[in-house]
């Protein structure tokens, strides 16, 4: 049941950090290489704001719940295949991470605080590999969704998908 429960809790948080990077990939990251200047810093600064707090809480929280499932999954006979899909579903995240902490949150602590007036000279290519990386880490993030999804379909109607 605690195995369940968890595998529930987690899908949903893998949902959210995969639902939010869709819906901006989706919406914004595909077109906003062709914004000017305004509309970019009035959008990214938005967005920024309104995701800063919250995305760390999401990636963290599944990354835990990820960790708790492998650690409950090893103590169960033949994990496999559900233990190597949830494996793979943390690596994921683990990338989707790595690009947001390592690639995409400098970019964004450099958008937050420019003006049209403070813009650099090379703001559209930062801007370009911001959506570059986006891109990436949407579908990354779609990935581990997957995945960690797969891993309890593969438990059930199994012999240890009863116990659970």
């Amino acid at each position: 049941m605690m195995l369940k429960l968890l595998q529930t809790l987690t899908i949903m948080l893998y949902a959210l950090v995969a639902g939010v990077l869709w819906g901006t990939w989706l919406s914004l990251a595909r077109t906003m290489t062709r914004y000017d200047a305004r509309t970019f810093l009035a959008d990214g600064q938005h967005m920024i704001a309104n995701l800063a707090a919250i995305m760390p809480v999401f990636m963290i929280s599944a990354g835990v719940g990820t960790i708790l499932i492998i650690v409950l999954l090893l103590r169960r006979p033949r994990p496999a295949p559900a233990l190597w899909l949830t494996g793979l579903a943390l690596v994921g995240l683990v990338a989707v991470i790595a690009i947001t902490v390592g690639i995409e949150v400098p970019i964004d602590d450099k958008v937050k605080v420019w003006t049209e007036a403070t813009l650099p000279a090379d703001w559209q290519d930062i801007r370009q590999t911001w959506s570059d990386w986006h891109t990436v880490r949407t579908f990354v993030s779609l990935a581990a969704l997957l995945s960690l999804t797969g891993s309890v379909v593969s438990l059930t109607g199994s012999r240890s998908g009863r116990r659970a």
